[in-house]
Order: C-alpha cells, then structure tokens, then sequence
C-alpha cells in the first residue's frame, strides 16, 4: 500500500448454563453456527485501497490506470459469483480521505459512488493512512539492510510511533469513514476487510523481504494493531468485520509461489510487490462470503 503517485505497495466465552450443565454432569447440547445475515437483493459497492483493488493482479479493469484495479480482485470475484451489480470504487493508494475528495483526475471521491440503493458494500481501508503500512515496510526493509538483517533496528529507531499513529489517526478516520458509508446507504450490509498476514510470525526471509529478524515481531505487531483498530471501527458502527490475519497464517510472503497469498518485494511474480496475489484476492472473496449470505 503506497501513497498516491503509484498503486499502492496486519472470544468466546462457555454460557454459564453449559457450564452449570457440566457442573451437574449434563452434557451440554451443542449450539448451531449463527447464520450468516441475509443479504438483501441489489447493488453491490467496493470501496478501499490497492489490498481490495487488486492491484498488481491482472488483467485492469478499464478504471484509471494510476488506480491498478484488477479485473480479478475480490468485487469483481464476489460480483460475478453473486451476479450483483458492481460498482467498484476501489483503487491502489487510496486513505480515508479518497473517500471524500478525488484522489486523481477523473477518480471522483469513493463515497461519491456510493448510492443509497446499494444493499452490499465492502470496505478495505486504513492502511494508506498516514502512510503507515508503506512507510513501515519501507523504514524496515531500509533498516535491516543497514544491518545484514541482524537485530532489530527499526524497532530500535521508531519504537511505538507507528501504534501511537495508528492509534490516533487512523482509528477515528476509518471509523468516520464506515459511518459516513452507512449514513449514505441505510440499508446496505456492510462488511469492512481487515489485513493478512505479510511476513511469518518469526525469522522472516531475509532474502525475499530484507527486514531484520528481529523487527519480523515488530512488524507483524504493528498490522495487528492496525486490524485492531479497523475491527473497532467496524463494532463502533455495528458492521461486519471480516478477519484476514487468521486466514492467512502460512500464505505469507515467505512462502512458496504456490503457497502465498502475498508477494513478496523481491522476487515478486505480479508488478506491485508487497501485495495479495490472484489467490489472495481469492481468499478475501472466498472469506467475506463465508460472513455473509449473499
């Protein structure tokens, strides 16, 4: 995810009756899955950054090209699967404020797009803001070249600036931004996307994606807290909230072609590196689906 000028390159509790039940040496009968809600017939509405674009998967739709948005990404993936409608505002380097203001000549204000007659809208935004999600895994990759990929040098140098960041900024930003989306379309469902996982939990691979093994932790920490805070928003404005860190264990970047979800900046198969591939942008279809009943 990158800013602007090229597309853009992370409980259940036991009911105390069954718990009672099992006290008493009852077994507690088991509870069915809550349904996923219904969604009602109608137009569907994409909205977000390069993650939701698609960007770095071809082929392009014919939007701006400055926005990289796939033909394959998960909107045009659930529009076709669905047969809905598909209004797909989606585009690589957008942030909060894409949503109110044009982001290029010729790409209007994403929430401009969106009708008060779409039943369906997806969300994937947060980390364009600030420029977090770039600027961290460009200051990393820079840092642990400085050292050999020995240490933990950006986590030594920037410590918790990115969480207070995200923290501060960005949380009130998409939390407005999902508001603003559901004042404008009542009576849509709306399902907000969070970040997969873009390194393994430890070690890294030091070859493919130059960030020292030590700040591997530092970085996956500050995408969780960024899906942290997306997840709030999303409860804030009682919206869905579809998980991709989980989903995503083992298709990191490190992986193997066939085996990721995400390409990684050397050695990247797609031209914008640092991004869901096809089966990425699969896994975000195949995952919202499961969320919702469309």
């Amino acid at each position: 995810m990158r800013r602007k000028h090229r597309p853009a390159i992370v409980t259940a509790a036991l009911a105390a009756a069954s718990a009672a039940a099992l006290a008493l040496g009852l077994a507690a009968p088991a509870q069915a899955a809550k349904p996923a809600p219904k969604v009602a017939p109608g137009p569907y509405v994409a909205l977000g950054d390069s993650f939701s674009a698609g960007s770095g998967v071809l082929p392009l739709t014919s939007a701006n090209p400055l926005c990289a948005q796939s033909a394959l990404n998960y909107p045009h993936l659930i529009a076709q699967r669905t047969g809905r409608a598909l209004t797909d505002a989606t585009c690589g380097g957008a942030d909060t404020n894409d949503f109110y203001s044009a982001q290029y000549p010729g790409t209007p204000a994403q929430l401009s797009r969106l009708a008060s007659d779409a039943r369906f809208v997806t969300i994937g935004i947060g980390g364009n803001d600030s420029s977090v999600f770039t600027s961290i895994i460009q200051n990393c990759m820079t840092a642990g070249l400085t050292t050999l990929g020995f240490g933990s040098p950006c986590k030594n140098k920037y410590g918790s600036s990115y969480a207070t960041t995200i923290q501060t900024k960005t949380y009130p930003a998409v939390r407005k931004a999902i508001a603003d989306a559901r004042a404008k379309a009542p009576k849509a469902t709306i399902v907000v996307a969070g970040y997969p996982q873009v390194l393994p939990p430890t070690k890294g691979c030091y070859l493919a994606m130059p960030i020292a093994s030590g700040d591997v932790p530092y970085v996956n920490g500050i995408e969780q807290i960024l899906n942290g805070v997306i997840e709030q928003a999303a409860r804030d404005n009682g919206v869905t909230f579809v998980d991709m860190w989980a989903p995503s264990a083992g298709r990191d970047a490190c992986q193997l072609p066939w085996v990721r979800w995400v390409e990684p900046a050397i050695g990247s198969l797609q031209f914008v590196p640092v991004h869901p591939n096809a089966a990425g942008e699969r896994a975000y279809a195949d995952q919202i689906m499961a969320k919702v009943n469309l």
